[in-house]
């Protein structure tokens, strides 16, 4: 016997209900439902300490990097763009007094500079003359540097992938995991520490966990990180391209 069809309102009312359950399941979902890490490479379920761990050993295991940005230090206000891998570096350094380019090959350390850098401000009468004349020879010119000059090691820090990454990285009080943000199109995990007064590093949530912005704490400048694992080529500079300096570099660096 086939039983009796449910009353119109029964099967009006059920409709009813299926439609407002579903409403209420879309609306539950957008409100607080949505997984804000779904798509992403998950670091940012991970805590701040793992996030930076990780970060560290992806900066460390990548081949090449490239670091464009500003940092205060001791000596002043210093402007990056840098390529950088293991055996070496390229790329320019601005700073107060001086701008120039370098390149280092395995501990070959080249340096180009324009007139102004080598230029000695105490120098005055023909000695003034001499260091013009000195200046405009050195000029767009690449001087190798002595490795037992005292301006080597400092320059050569500024083409030394690990030693810039190792003072990038590593923030400083107590960590925590900040705001998410975006890094031109690619979404990223803030972590910071003491807040932002220990730095901040903006970690990417897509593929590999690159840093991918680095801010220091008090205004201490920003650099951004991009182009890891990108090889380039350091080929010496031509011999006519190439001076030497023949006495101690000028100490104008900082």
């Amino acid at each position: 016997m086939t039983p009796p069809a449910p009353p119109v309102r029964a099967r009006r009312r059920t409709a009813l209900a299926v439609m407002l359950c579903a409403g209420l399941t879309a609306a539950l979902t957008a409100c607080g439902g949505e997984d804000p890490d779904e798509g992403t490479n998950g670091v940012g379920r991970l805590t701040a300490a793992q996030i930076e761990k990780k970060t560290q050993k992806a900066a460390d295991s990548a081949a090449a990097v490239r670091l464009a940005g500003s940092l205060v230090g001791k000596g002043g206000t210093y402007k990056l763009d840098m390529q950088l891998k293991a055996d070496g570096g390229t790329g320019s350094v601005v700073s107060k007094n001086s701008t120039f380019e370098l390149l280092r090959i395995g501990d070959e350390l080249y340096l180009k500079a324009d007139a102004g850098f080598w230029s000695h401000e105490e120098e005055s009468g023909a000695d003034s003359e001499a260091g013009g004349a000195a200046a405009d020879k050195l000029r767009d010119k690449y001087v190798k540097v002595p490795q037992d000059d005292p301006a080597y090691k400092q320059l050569r820090g500024f083409t030394e992938k690990k030693t810039l990454l190792d003072g990038l990285l590593t923030l400083h009080g107590t960590l925590a995991k900040g705001d998410r943000k975006k890094i031109g199109a690619t979404r990223t995990i803030q972590i910071t520490g003491d807040e932002g007064a220990g730095g901040t590093l903006d970690v990417s949530l897509k593929g590999t966990a690159y840093p991918l912005r680095f801010a220091r704490g008090g205004g201490g400048g920003t650099v951004l990180l991009s182009d890891w694992g990108k090889d380039f080529t350091l080929e010496a500079p031509e011999k006519e391209d190439t001076v030497d300096y023949g006495k101690q570099l000028p100490r104008t660096t900082s």
